[in-house]
């Protein structure tokens, strides 16, 4: 039994799983049996909601970690996108991923949610999220992330509810998002970049120093996009003196190393 908030008892035993294929099939069975599908490359298990005076502005990102179409609910789900996105330890994420079912209090009637997201990271392991802002979570749903927490321990996976991105974070990202897509990057400027940037120095400064800062700056937002060059996107927003350092400058100032650099400076 898992003991969730508000006296609920859920049988552990009784999860259940419901995903649809890339081709669109739908396949379920116990959670046990199902949690090793690659759900990152899944279908969506519900369709977004469409109706006239709608408050949400759900839609479709490109993704540039798995080059593939993500869908978002809304402007919070799309911040977070991006953040992940921009991560260097993530390798592919998906939009309602699966819908997970329990009974809880022995009762006959299944209760059922369906995750934000699912997660793949680099290392292999996975990760479930849940997009909510703190003062949008009303009883009824913060059981169900309790108990899909803990459904996501039973099987070894990551469990996060996370909201509103922090407003500085969240411009940053979306400017440099603007150059997220392969095709920006040019050689030789990005490994001239990488030289320029050896120590840290400002944005401006650095740029000028490899060339026209017009034909120079779109590749370095997408080195920054990339993690390749570091810089803090919390600080403020980037402006020609924001100091861009090499990865590993970065790393060691959080305490990493060489090989942990892209790590260190993922959030």
């Amino acid at each position: 039994m898992v003991s969730a908030g508000w006296g609920w008892l859920v049988e552990a035993e009784d999860f259940w799983l419901e995903y649809v294929d890339a081709r669109g099939d739908l396949h379920e069975g116990p959670l046990e049996v199902m949690w090793p599908t690659h759900f990152e490359a899944a279908g969506q298990v519900r369709t977004f909601p469409s109706y006239r005076g709608q408050r949400n502005f759900p839609g479709w990102y490109w993704a540039a970690t798995c080059a593939e179409l993500v869908g978002y609910e809304s402007w919070v789900e799309l911040g977070q996108l991006l953040r992940l996105d921009c991560d260097p330890g993530v390798v592919a994420m998906a939009s309602q991923p699966f819908r997970l079912s329990w009974r809880s209090g022995g009762r006959a009637r299944r209760t059922s949610h369906t995750p934000d997201y699912f997660v793949r990271r680099r290392d292999g392991t996975g990760v479930v999220l849940d997009v909510r802002p703190g003062d949008r979570i009303e009883p009824e749903d913060a059981v169900k992330f309790e108990v899909t927490a803990a459904a996501c321990a039973r099987v070894g996976w990551g469990f996060e509810r996370v909201g509103v991105l922090d407003p500085v974070l969240a411009a940053n990202l979306r400017w440099l998002s603007g150059y997220r897509h392969p095709r920006v990057r040019r050689e030789p400027v990005a490994a001239e970049l990488r030289a320029a940037f050896a120590r840290p120095r400002g944005l401006l400064a650095g740029v000028r120093a490899v060339g026209d800062p017009i034909t120079v700056v779109p590749v370095l937002f997408h080195l920054l996009w990339r993690r390749e060059l570091a810089v803090d996107l919390e600080s403020g927003l980037l402006s020609a003196a924001t100091q861009v350092r090499p990865v590993s400058v970065a790393a060691e100032e959080v305490g990493g190393d060489a090989d942990a650099s892209a790590a260190a400076v993922a959030g």
